[in-house]
């Protein structure tokens, strides 16, 4: 085991987390039956913004909170295994894979890098509302994820706190 100063900061406070601990033993099932598929913005608090708690959910976090292969694969699960009844796909309002073009992001990367990035993708997102559409669309027609399962999809405002229900 390698000990560094560089997470000495962030262990410390895990021990006060670990100190009083309420979590374990606890089974894993989505408690209250909901899956959020969202971005991996830090101003987002998946289960916060919808008045829920560790275990009540399955988060899926990516940036611009895109329904890729992966998080159809944690769907999946989560409805089969994991008690998930309801699905919400939350991008949100300032977000930079949908404020910036591919090129302006490879640039700013490049820049920040000191190393080309122009071969790395970063999947931008043109128009939010279709995406979203589309990435609704493409929970509810999966064919492993019962029609039972209801999907809805919302934009979160990181400056006012609120879902919008668009789809």
């Amino acid at each position: 085991m390698v000990a560094t100063d560089d997470f000495a900061d962030l262990l410390a406070a895990n021990d006060t987390y670990a100190t009083d601990f309420e979590y374990g033993g606890f089974d894993g099932v989505a408690r209250a039956g909901v899956a959020i598929v969202t971005c991996m913005d830090s101003r987002i608090d998946p289960l916060g913004m919808v008045g829920l708690k560790p275990g009540d959910a399955k988060i899926f976090r990516n940036p611009g909170g895109r329904v890729t292969p992966q998080a159809l694969e944690a769907l999946v699960m989560g409805a089969h295994l994991l008690n998930v009844q309801r699905v919400l796909v939350i991008p949100h309002t300032r977000c930079a894979v949908a404020s910036n073009s591919e090129a302006e992001i490879r640039a700013k990367v490049t820049a920040s890098a000191g190393v080309d990035a122009s071969w790395q993708p970063f999947h931008v997102v043109e128009d939010q509302v279709r995406a979203l559409a589309e990435d609704v669309s493409k929970v509810r027609s999966h064919p492993l994820i019962p029609d039972t399962v209801k999907v809805g999809g919302f934009i979160y405002d990181v400056d006012s706190g609120r879902l919008t229900q668009h789809v």
